[in-house]
C-alpha cells in the first residue's frame, strides 16, 4: 500500500498552454506498477477551462466540489455536478471545466494516458450548450 498525502503535495498554477483562466493542479499520486494511473486534482475558478485536448487511455473525472461543464467534440456541452462522474473514451476529442458563473474541483483520473493538447476553447463554445461547429 502507498498513501500519497495531499498536504505533501501543493498546487500550482495550471500550464496556460493548456488551460485559460485562473486553474491550479496537482498531482495527487501516481502508479507505475502494472496499468500506469495518475491521479491529478484540479480547481477552476469561474470561467477556466482546459483547451480541446484527447488521451490515448480512458479519463475519469470525479467532481469533488461546485460545478463542471464538459462537453465531447459534437455533442452538446453538460453542467455536472458535484458528487457525479464523467469517463471520457481513450481519443475521445473533449474540454472541461468549471460551468459559467461557478467554480469546480475535479480529480481527474488517468488510465495508461498520454495526452494531446488541441485547440483553446473560445468564449462562445465555452457559453453555449450547443454542439461545437468547428471542423
Amino acid at each position: 500500500m502507498k498513501v500519497f498525502r495531499s498536504a505533501d503535495v501543493p498546487f500550482r498554477p495550471a500550464d496556460t498552454a493548456s488551460f485559460a483562466g485562473p486553474v491550479h493542479t496537482r498531482l495527487l499520486g501516481v502508479a507505475e506498477e502494472g496499468v500506469a494511473v495518475r491521479v491529478y486534482h484540479v480547481r477552476f475558478e469561474p470561467g477556466a477551462r482546459t483547451h480541446w485536448h484527447r488521451h490515448s487511455g480512458p479519463q475519469w473525472l470525479l467532481v469533488t466540489e461546485g460545478r463542471v461543464r464538459v462537453q465531447q467534440w459534437g455533442q452538446p456541452a453538460q453542467d455536472v455536478d458535484a458528487g457525479d462522474a464523467v469517463v471520457i473514451a481513450p481519443e475521445e476529442k473533449h474540454w472541461h471545466g468549471a460551468s459559467p458563473g461557478a467554480r469546480g474541483t475535479h480529480l481527474a483520473v488517468n488510465v495508461a494516458v498520454t495526452t494531446e493538447w488541441l485547440e483553446a476553447v473560445s468564449e462562445e463554445e465555452y457559453r453555449s450548450e450547443k454542439a461545437a461547429d468547428r471542423p
